[in-house]
């Protein structure tokens, strides 16, 4: 016989005796239900273990990554920041230069935000992201408002820069012949005493005789003393005559432009000798043409409006 154990249960409230009868082989059994059902659970919490420390060195590569892509999100903000600080800049120059700051409210420029930090968070980076949204867009709006400014500032100095040098063109400045003086503006006793009311300018018979300044030919024709004489009316008081001329190459109301011939030299009315007598008027009164061989006089210059300070 197997030595048999016994295990009595009595109940609290009974007199029933319940007996459970083991043996060594069944406490064996037992035995080994309990430590392989503890073998499993120790692997099961061991396994488990395992994969919590494997989700949290995840967690951390993917927390590291993002902190990683958040710093360089804050750099390229940082640099963002910069360049649009220096577009403003730029900005602010082009304004000043084009005048289009002048009489208005002086509007602050952007701060760059500081230098990206190593442990910049999301939502710092976000509001900063944010930031540079509002003033990029406000600078776009500000760029193409001044874009707008700075297109008619331009076109009306370029109008004026026009308008100016069309003034200038119709100002005598060249020498019609290019030759030297022979008879100078003032009084003169040979070949006879008179007031001489223009230059004597050498030159040969039949040369070609240019406009010293653009206009409209007012008369080309015989005027007396004169000869053949061409007169041209510039448009801003000043007319320019040619005399002596052996023939004329325009004809009255016809537009010409600086140095564009005119016509020829000769030794018509009471000259000589072959030669350009050449005259300046201006608001009807002869002026000296001599200062206005070689371009146009400063002083003349300098009533002249300039379209860089409008």
């Amino acid at each position: 016989m197997h030595k048999t154990f016994l295990i009595k249960i009595i109940p609290p409230s009974g007199y029933s005796v319940y007996r459970l009868a083991l043996t060594r082989r069944h406490l064996a059994m037992l035995g080994s239900f309990m430590l392989i059902g503890l073998l499993a659970a120790a692997g099961l919490h061991s396994y488990q273990l395992h994969q919590a420390e494997t989700n949290v060195r995840a967690l951390q590569a993917l927390m590291a990554e993002q902190q990683t892509k958040l710093q360089s999100i804050d750099k390229q903000a940082d640099a963002l920041a910069n360049q649009l600080k220096a577009v403003q800049k730029e900005n602010a120059e082009i304004k000043t230069l084009i005048g289009a700051d002048r009489g208005g409210k002086k509007q602050h420029a952007f701060v760059a935000a500081p230098d990206a930090v190593p442990h910049a968070d999301f939502a710092s980076v976000q509001a900063r992201l944010r930031s540079l949204a509002r003033a990029s867009n406000a600078t776009r709006v500000d760029a193409q408002r001044m874009q707008q400014l700075a297109v008619r500032v331009l076109n009306l100095q370029r109008l004026a820069s026009i308008a100016r040098e069309r003034m200038i063109a119709s100002i005598p400045s060249i020498n019609p012949v290019g030759g030297a003086i022979a008879a100078g503006f003032g009084w003169r006793t040979n070949p006879w005493p008179e007031f001489h009311k223009g230059l004597d300018l050498e030159a040969n018979y039949g040369d070609m005789v240019r406009a010293a300044a653009a206009g409209t030919v007012a008369s080309a024709g015989w005027d007396g003393g004169y000869g053949n004489k061409v007169d041209i009316d510039h448009g801003n008081g000043y007319h320019t005559w040619y005399c002596h001329l052996s023939r004329m190459a325009v004809t009255p109301g016809q537009r010409v432009t600086k140095g564009a011939p005119i016509a020829y030299v000769g030794s018509t009315g009471e000259s000589t000798g072959p030669h350009l007598h050449y005259q300046v008027m201006y608001a009807g009164a002869a002026i000296d043409p001599q200062p206005f061989l070689n371009g146009v006089p400063e002083k003349v210059m300098a009533t002249l409006a300039d379209p860089s300070n409008g």
